[in-house]
């Protein structure tokens, strides 16, 4: 049996894994063991904060949609409760949106809605 030496690969499999932890600090983006390690925790907290940020950002929205409906005289969920009646199919993102950046459109949406609640 002819002899492996396996140099080569342990080099360049090092020099991709400190590559990847640069900007690390101290000796977690110097020394591999700690950079492994480091990296490893850093790819599983991408990992779950990647599904994390989707309901964070859904958080955002309902409390900004919360606030310009409260202003309307109107809570979050009854304000969805007579979207709802209305027909209207704005999601919660856009919404949001309307709440901030364009309050005039959102109070058309709002008296929509209320009159859908009415009748």
């Amino acid at each position: 049996m002819t002899r492996v030496k396996r140099g080569k690969t342990a080099h360049r499999r090092h020099k991709a894994v400190l590559r990847e932890a640069r900007g690390f600090v101290g000796g977690r983006s110097r020394l591999f063991r700690s950079a492994k390690d480091t990296l490893m925790r850093a790819k599983r907290y991408a990992y779950r904060d990647r599904r994390r940020r989707k309901r964070d950002f859904r958080r955002l929205w309902i409390a900004r949609i919360n606030a310009a409906a409260r202003e309307q005289g109107m809570t979050y969920s009854r304000f969805v409760h007579a979207m709802k009646a209305a027909g209207i199919g704005l999601d919660r993102r856009s919404l949001a949106e309307l709440a901030v950046r364009d309050p005039s459109t959102f109070q058309e949406v709002v008296a929509t809605a209320k009159k859908a609640l009415a009748s």
